[in-house]
């Protein structure tokens, strides 16, 4: 247990210190969010590599973080090359010290919201039908976080969408329809290996705690809400769209 929790610390904090290493050389933010996503798929894939013998349950399971990481990190790396620049770094990305901490502490998120994996793959339990649950609601995440991704980017690329809020698809029903996917995504995970965790599903529930925390109180909609309230707060059809529109939840 303990040399599986080391090595996948070991691993997503030398990630980061490669990519740093390149951001912090060249002063960009191009590689951040291809870093983040690219860390959960090299966990998982060196988990399975360290398996003694790993059955369906196990390929499953990797399959489920790695088509994730592979979707989220192609999806901004794409993203940032056609933007340019991500505007959340701009007085961080020319401070060493700032972006610095910036890598470390996406290193250890990484690792915390991983616990279910790491943990599961200690001491991989048996199939039980809880898995498919999980697996189902991860599904259903997955789909729904590619959608609303894919709506808000094709919606900013239209002379409307560049200085308006995105209010199209699922934005309508929901202001961040993308993060409730990317939370299914990672409870559906911890759904998957809670059974066979016994009493260590209590340390594993810090994962998906951690995401929803890092989402919902920290970096994500905080930050997104007071970037748009700075922009439109004053509009009263943003009010309005305020008003009408679930946080999180993609429902009328």
């Amino acid at each position: 247990m303990a040399a599986n929790l080391i090595f996948t610390l070991a691993v997503s904090i030398a990630v980061q210190a490669l990519f740093f290493a390149f951001a912090s050389t060249l002063k960009t933010d191009k590689v951040t969010d291809l870093s983040y996503g690219l860390t959960f798929v090299l966990i998982a894939l060196a988990l399975l590599a360290r398996s003694a013998a790993p059955d369906l349950a196990a390929y499953v399971l990797v399959a489920m973080v790695v088509a994730w990481g592979v979707r989220l990190a192609g999806y901004l790396l794409y993203r940032i090359w056609r933007i340019g620049r991500d505007k959340r770094f701009d007085g961080i990305r020319e401070d060493f010290w700032r972006f610095f901490k910036f890598w470390f502490f996406q290193g250890l998120a990484v690792w915390v919201i991983m616990l279910p994996v790491t943990l599961w793959f200690s001491d991989p339990g048996p199939w039980s039908p809880w898995m498919a649950v999980g697996a189902t609601v991860w599904l259903v995440g997955l789909v729904i976080e590619t959608i609303a991704d894919q709506q808000k980017f094709a919606f900013k690329q239209t002379p409307e969408g560049r200085d308006r809020w995105t209010d199209t698809g699922l934005w309508r029903y929901s202001r961040h329809p993308n993060y409730f996917g990317e939370l299914l995504c990672w409870w559906g995970i911890f759904a998957y290996t809670a059974p066979g965790l016994g009493a260590w599903a209590l340390l594993a529930l810090a994962g998906p705690l951690a995401i929803t925390g890092i989402l919902l109180f920290a970096t994500g909609i905080p930050t997104l809400d007071a970037s748009a309230r700075q922009r439109w707060g004053a509009d009263p059809a943003y009010q309005e769209y305020r008003k009408r529109t679930r946080m999180l939840v993609p429902l009328p």
